[in-house]
């Protein structure tokens, strides 16, 4: 189940999806009111095809045919072009955060009318996708958070701090992200050692945040890009220490293995994915209703009991208990990626990383 649990991830980084369809139960066929959503493929579209999609059509008669995506960027471009040409191949899709920003500069999304989505009023600002005019381009859809993850067996305590990368003590212990961008390890530099991810803001900024980073490499032992080469490894503790997805280390230690995940003091990194309405659509009354149920405290709950997703609502709007909570996110401030310089920068940023961190 924990490897599947990642496949919603996968495509904002390396991508894994499939590209079926939902065969709509007939007696939905012949309603008028209909919408195409995309999402990330397998264990996540499976998991909303048996636990909200139903349910969403019960309450509002919209009947919901799921578009398993692919790989993040791919879907984009299959949405622009498909846009040119006047056609949605999903009215309302499940994007990345830097997909969003790429789709702004084409003017890709149908801004959406916050006044018409009541339940927005319980989302974390930091949810609302903006244009650069305020107009809203997406909606937070869920979120997760990567934290610093320990083999317990040879760590009897949990680290405090994203520091503990840069000990000594960890040389050859490590397993990190391998790319930059879904890494987001210049970040947590920036907000350990620098003061926050403001320091970011310039290229002097990120090439100080990339000399600190390099610091690490010798406390590194797997850059990985298989998710379950380093859960194997974690778990047999041959790479007891790194950045690992914290629902799924949750779900390993509740399987017995010895591991387990902790928010640095600097706060675990959040990532997530928003609702977008292609420009194509003629579906926008259908995409507000589906838009305005996914921002349910209720239903946010049951994303993370379902799914295993972090809330984009407020904590106290939801009936999550402490340990429910817990499974999936943390009070502790997160560290945001900055998708700005992966849209503005990502040539530069990939090369210097090639250069300055895993070269």
């Amino acid at each position: 189940m924990n490897i599947n649990s990642i496949k919603r991830r996968t495509l904002l980084g390396a991508g894994l999806a499939g590209a079926s369809m939902l065969a709509m139960p007939a007696v939905l066929r012949a309603q008028d009111k209909s919408l195409k959503v995309g999402v990330y493929g397998g264990y996540f579209k499976d998991s909303f095809d048996k636990n909200i999609f139903r349910e969403f059509t019960k309450a509002t008669g919209i009947a919901v045919e799921s578009v398993a995506e692919p790989t993040g960027e791919a879907w984009l471009v299959q949405l622009e072009q498909a846009a040119r040409a006047g056609q949605a191949p999903a009215d309302v899709s499940m994007m990345s955060q830097v997909a969003m920003l790429k789709g702004q500069a084409t003017d890709l999304w149908t801004p959406i009318d916050v006044a018409k989505i009541k339940n927005s009023s319980n989302l974390l600002d930091r949810f609302v996708n903006k244009y650069p005019d305020g107009r809203v381009a997406g909606i937070g859809a869920v979120s997760w958070y990567i934290t610093l993850v320990t083999n317990t067996d040879v760590y009897k305590e949990a680290p405090t701090s994203w520091s503990a990368f840069w000990d000594p003590a960890n040389a050859d212990k490590l397993g990190l992200l391998a790319l930059v961008s879904n890494s987001f390890l210049l970040e947590v530099t920036a907000k350990t050692f620098m003061g926050g991810t403001n320091a970011l803001d310039s290229e002097e900024g990120i090439l100080k945040a990339f000399e600190k980073l390099a610091e690490v490499k010798p406390n590194v032992r797997l850059w990985y890009r298989d998710e379950a080469q380093f859960e194997q490894a974690l778990k047999s503790g041959e790479i007891p220490m790194g950045q690992y997805y914290h629902d799924v280390t949750g779900l390993a230690a509740a399987d017995g293995h010895p591991v387990r995940s902790t928010f640095p003091k600097e706060g675990g990194i959040q990532d997530s994915g928003c609702w977008a309405l292609s420009r194509a659509s003629q579906k926008t009354e259908e995409a507000h209703i589906f838009i305005d149920y996914m921002c349910q405290s209720s239903i946010q709950a049951t994303l993370s009991r379902k799914v295993g997703t972090a809330p984009t609502v407020k904590r106290e709007s939801t009936d999550l208990t402490d340990k429910e909570f817990a499974a999936v996110s943390s009070d502790i401030e997160p560290i945001v990626p900055r998708y700005d310089l992966y849209q503005t920068k990502s040539d530069w940023l990939n090369q210097k990383w090639t250069e300055l961190i895993v070269g």
